[in-house]
């Protein structure tokens, strides 16, 4: 068995074990993988895995021994599935791997929009405290959690984790997913419209995954719909979000703040205003990215190519 991973450095950039894979098969592993390279790469494999790497109809065509993909990530839109299904090939994500490390990431977000912790850390360092003639100091607005309501768009096991937390701060929660959860409607959470969402939100944050109806769902016209000062969390999918809109939001004091682990395009090519702008903080997509997390990937990766193995394939996703 021949299994080649097209981009696993940012799954395991040295500090994680590729063994357990390895004594599964005939293993070439690529840091990185270009557009060009990649048929030539998997060349006569059976199984690879991908991240970021397109696998794309031109690929299954050109790869006739290619029989399972699979995605070190949730999101899978990185190959077609349905020319992988037209093809007999066989494609499972990592569905569960990142949800506490992204739910707690969500409040990184939240709690530095809230306070400035790094803004203010860096004022103490330039001498505005010492130079303050009161016993404290800021100069942003500081914000207390409870009795604040988050919305959550997308309610899967990172929305629902989020919620836990948010509950902890005090906070109310509405839901919107279409699939209604009748034993967490039990423990608080409630469900509503997205409309409704949108107008009783203090805070949203994003947790769907990206398909054609989702793209772009917050928009000029979602924004209108949303209370003044409202706060925006994306740890999802950067298209997700018009980015052009919610800057415009910025701008106008519409949305007061804003936290984006991801971007439409990654990394950034040329200047992103979002990344610029004072009210909105940009990390480098790294919600996902504790090592415990991305062991969790690692030995679910690998237990999804066993079970392929054993004719018991898990996680697929093209059924």
């Amino acid at each position: 068995m021949k299994i080649v991973v097209l981009d696993g450095y940012t799954e395991n950039p040295g500090d994680l074990s590729w063994s357990n894979l390895e004594a599964l098969g005939d293993t070439v592993i690529y840091d990185r993988t270009n557009k060009d390279d990649i048929i030539s790469r998997i060349g006569d494999a059976q199984i690879i895995l991908t991240n970021k790497t397109p696998i794309t109809e031109e690929v299954f065509k050109a790869c006739p021994t290619l029989k399972y993909v699979g995605v070190l990530a949730t999101g899978y839109n990185v190959v077609d599935t349905v020319s992988a299904k037209n093809h007999g090939v066989v494609v499972c994500n990592i569905p569960t791997y990142g949800t506490t490390a992204v739910a707690q990431f969500v409040f990184a977000l939240l709690l530095e929009l809230c306070h400035r912790v790094g803004h203010h850390s860096n004022r103490v360092a330039q001498g505005a405290w010492a130079s303050c003639i009161d016993f404290c100091f800021w100069d942003y607005p500081l914000v207390e959690l409870s009795g604040k309501t988050i919305g959550i768009i997308g309610f899967g096991r990172i929305g629902y984790q989020t919620s836990v937390i948010a509950r902890a701060f005090g906070m109310k929660v509405l839901a919107f997913d279409s699939y209604v959860n009748k034993e967490w409607e039990k423990e608080g959470i409630k469900y509503v419209t997205l409309d409704e969402l949108l107008k009783e939100s203090d805070v949203i944050s994003l947790h769907c995954p990206l398909f054609p109806e989702t793209e772009k769902i917050i928009n000029s016209e979602s924004i209108s719909k949303m209370k003044d000062g409202v706060k925006i969390i994306n740890t999802s999918r950067g298209p997700l979000i018009d980015e052009d809109a919610l800057y415009a939001a910025l701008e106008s004091g519409k949305v007061s703040g804003a936290a984006m682990d991801v971007l439409a395009v990654e990394p950034p090519k040329g200047h992103n205003k979002l990344t610029t702008h004072p009210n909105c903080i940009v990390t480098p997509h790294i919600a996902w990215a504790p090592k415990e997390s991305r062991q969790r990937l690692m030995d679910i990766a690998v237990d999804n190519v066993k079970q392929f193995i054993n004719n018991t394939p898990v996680n697929v996703v093209n059924k």
